[in-house]
Order: C-alpha cells, then structure tokens, then sequence
C-alpha cells in the first residue's frame, strides 16, 4: 500500500502544480472547464459501463 500512498501524493502535487501554472498564464477559467468536462464524462462513462 506504500506505492499508493506516494502515487496519490505525486498526483496531488501535480495538480497544484498545474493550478499554480494555471494561475501564472492566466488561463484558469480553462483549466476549471476542463477539469468539470472531465468530471461529468467520467460520470457519464461510470454510468454506462457500470
């Protein structure tokens, strides 16, 4: 389980990474929209194949 610990770590750095980036070329407003596009697919998809 200790391999899935510094996995979900690294992601979550990642992301805040990618937000801080965001932030710096000013394109959050992008960055939120893809983020809640992806939300819902992966909804739609979990729904579908469930």
């Amino acid at each position: 389980m200790r391999i899935n610990n510094i996995r979900k770590a690294l992601y979550g750095i990642a992301k805040v990474l990618g937000d801080v980036n965001a932030v710096k070329k000013g394109k959050v407003g992008k960055r939120v929209g893809r983020r809640v596009a992806g939300k819902g697919t992966g909804k739609l998809l979990g729904k579908l194949f469930k």
